[in-house]
C-alpha cells in the first residue's frame, strides 16, 4: 500500500467519526493524560506540537500548561472538531494544522515539546516520523508518546495486531516497549522515563467508533473465543468481547 493510499484510508476512517472521538470516554480520560499534565508542569513558556491530535484531548490538557499548542492531524474534520471544542473551552492558545507525521510542514527547531497520543500505530513509516520529530524539536526539546503497546510475546502480539486490523484497516502496528526504545534511539533521541498501564476497552463502543462492518465484528469475536488461555488471560477477554490491553507512555530527549 502506498503512503498516499494509507493517508487516504486514515482520513476516511477517522474523519466522519470525529465527534464520536471527542465524546469517547476512552480518549477523554486516563492515567496518561494525568501524567501528561504533570510532565508539562515546568513548560509554561513552551511551544508544543500534538501530532495525530484526533479530537484534541491531549491538546486540551496541554494548553493550560504551555504557551502555545499546534494541534496537527491528517483529518480536516478532526481539526474542525478541535477548533470548535477549543473555543467552547476558552482555550485560545490552540491552533490547527493539517498533514502527516512523516512530513511535518514546520522549520527545524520549531517546538520545545512534541506529543502524540493514540496516533503512532497509524504511521506508515514510524522511523521517518521520529526523524521528523527530532528535526522540529529545539535543542534539548522533549518528545512525549502515549499509545497502545504490543505485549511483545509473539502469540499475544499476533492476536492484538490481527484484531486491530480487523477493526480498523488503517492500523499499522502497536509496538512493544523494546521496539520503541530501539526506534527512538535510531531516530536520534533517548528515552528518559517510561510508564506502562492497562486500558479497558468496552467492545461495542470500541467497534462502533470505527464503524467496523458486522462480518469483521463477527471475525473478531470468533478470534476472541478460540484463542489460547494465555491470550485470553493476558487481555482479560470478557463474555461480551470487552478486553484490556497494554499501554505505554514515555518521554525522550
Amino acid at each position: 500500500m502506498t503512503a498516499n493510499t494509507h493517508e487516504a484510508l486514515v482520513g476516511a476512517q477517522f474523519g466522519d467519526q470525529a465527534q464520536a472521538y471527542l465524546q469517547s470516554s476512552v480518549h477523554a480520560q486516563g492515567n496518561d493524560l494525568t501524567r501528561l499534565a504533570a510532565w508539562l508542569d515546568d513548560k509554561a513558556h513552551a511551544s508544543l506540537l500534538d501530532i495525530g491530535c484526533g479530537a484534541g484531548h491531549a491538546s486540551f490538557v496541554a494548553a493550560p500548561k504551555v504557551a502555545h499548542v499546534t494541534a496537527y492531524d491528517l483529518s480536516d474534520k478532526m481539526l474542525a472538531v478541535v477548533q470548535a471544542a477549543a473555543r467552547e473551552r476558552e482555550l485560545h492558545n490552540i491552533d490547527t494544522r493539517q498533514g502527516q507525521a512523516e512530513a511535518l510542514p514546520f522549520p527545524a527547531a520549531s517546538f520545545d515539546v512534541v506529543i502524540s497520543r493514540y496516533s503512532a500505530h497509524h504511521w506508515h513509516d514510524v522511523g521517518m516520523a521520529l526523524r521528523e520529530i527530532k528535526r522540529v524539536l529545539k535543542p534539548g526539546g522533549e518528545f512525549i508518546l502515549m499509545d497502545i503497546a504490543s505485549p511483545g510475546q509473539p502469540v499475544r502480539d499476533v492476536w492484538l495486531q490481527t484484531v486491530e486490523m480487523l477493526r480498523d484497516p488503517s492500523h499499522v502496528r502497536n509496538y512493544s516497549q523494546g521496539e520503541w526504545l530501539r526506534l527512538v534511539n535510531e531516530g536520534g533521541m533517548t528515552v528518559q522515563e517510561m510508564a506502562a498501564d492497562r486500558l479497558e476497552l468496552e467492545f461495542s463502543s470500541w467497534v462502533a467508533r470505527m464503524r467496523t462492518p458486522a462480518p469483521l465484528v463477527t471475525a473478531i469475536r470468533l478470534l476472541q473465543q478460540t484463542v489460547s488461555d494465555s491470550v485470553r488471560e493476558h487481555f482479560s477477554i470478557q463474555q461480551d468481547g470487552s478486553f484490556t490491553t497494554d499501554t505505554l507512555m514515555f518521554r525522550a530527549r
